[in-house]
């Protein structure tokens, strides 16, 4: 996918948004065992439900008293206890698997609600009462499409993913970084960025999201990560919002460069690579990712077929992705897949097979 060649939403003002509101997906039978089996499904002493019992809410504005979209909430003090013990019992589970030697120094220090987010999340503030250093964790409703989404980013982009379920509730680690909208808005012109490492970076997330299929990666769906290098900085984007893995029906809703708020970011890929820098990055994206195929190859296929039979999403939305897929390849072999899953598999095999084949003899055969 060639940027120079490429128009962004903000040019053409085609409709770049996804789906208003996606519906939550069950998880079924053979994803739960497939959770227990690798260790994600955890009893919790507090379930998405309990939280839901909200006594009242205030709306949260940031610093500059902006609204959050976010609200912080408050129960009735005879649930409150039973509420607190448990989410820093959950806090323990998710960070120290379960050891509660640390707990007695910890307290929730604030609850947060989003009705605005497809799943509805409770953002979790821990504190520590000794030193009020603070860490963040989210309960969210426990989407089928969404774990799936997890799954992948754990297993086949560089960053690992913390998060555990217990029945329909989800338990997810936050993501440390500078929001992608932040960063266009404070960080993008100051004179220390490094615009042409950024620019790489950008074209190698661009790339991860169309291999596996992660939709709606829109600025403030994703993080910047800044690192000091030697006498530089490195940049990592994480993705942050997973809730439309392979749920549209439109390609281009799965190419980040596409969305009207990423465009300061595709400028600047335009304005510092060539086309020759484009497609050797976008290159040692996909050698990197089928390293990773090859690495957890018997996970990655058990998750697959597994999601290959599940339903997450629409016979149109996927009647629509298929024959797009099928068109941008000039492979026709994308219309006989039948679920979204599938479709995953199909767009794996399909972008990273010439990387697969240079490391065939680790990785064995990648079979349909």
């Amino acid at each position: 996918m060639r940027f120079e060649l490429q128009q962004n939403a903000e040019h053409t003002n085609e409709i770049d948004k996804p789906s208003r509101k996606k519906p939550i997906f069950p998880v079924n039978e053979l994803l739960r065992n497939y959770l227990k089996h690798h260790g994600r499904e955890v009893k919790q002493p507090v379930s998405y439900n309990d939280l839901l019992h909200v006594a009242y809410a205030v709306p949260l504005k940031d610093k500059n008293g902006k609204d959050t979209l976010w609200e912080t909430v408050s129960y009735d003090m005879k649930h409150w206890e039973f509420i607190r013990e448990g989410l820093v019992r959950m806090y323990a589970i998710l960070k120290t698997e379960g050891d509660m030697t640390f707990t007695k120094h910890l307290d929730v220090a604030r609850i947060d609600y989003c009705s605005f987010a497809n799943s509805n999340p409770f953002r979790i503030r821990i504190v520590n009462k000794f030193n009020d250093n603070y860490d963040h964790y989210y309960v969210k409703l426990a989407d089928a499409s969404r774990i799936y989404g997890l799954e992948l980013e754990h297993l086949l982009s560089p960053n690992r993913i913390t998060y555990l379920t217990h029945n329909n509730t989800l338990l997810e680690e936050h993501i440390p970084g500078i929001p992608g909208d932040v960063f266009i808005r404070n960080y993008l012109d100051d004179p220390i960025t490094n615009k042409i490492r950024f620019a790489k970076e950008f074209v190698k997330f661009n790339e991860r999201c169309f291999v596996r299929l992660l939709g709606d990666m829109r600025s403030y769906n994703f993080v910047v990560d800044i690192t000091p290098d030697i006498e530089d900085f490195q940049y990592r984007i994480r993705a942050i919002d997973f809730d439309q893995q392979s749920y549209e029906g439109r390609k281009n809703l799965y190419l980040p460069q596409f969305f009207k708020e990423n465009y300061p970011f595709v400028e600047m890929c335009v304005q510092y690579l060539n086309s020759d820098s484009i497609e050797q990055y976008q290159t040692e994206e996909r050698t990197l990712m089928a390293f990773r195929v090859a690495s957890s190859r018997f996970r990655l296929m058990e998750l697959l077929n597994i999601m290959a039979k599940d339903n997450i999403s629409t016979p149109e939305k996927l009647n629509q992705l298929k024959h797009q897929l099928a068109a941008h390849f000039q492979a026709s072999i994308f219309n006989k897949c039948g679920s979204m899953g599938q479709l995953v598999k199909r767009q794996l095999k399909q972008t990273l097979q010439k990387n697969l084949k240079l490391i065939q003899n680790s990785l064995g055969k990648f079979e349909d």
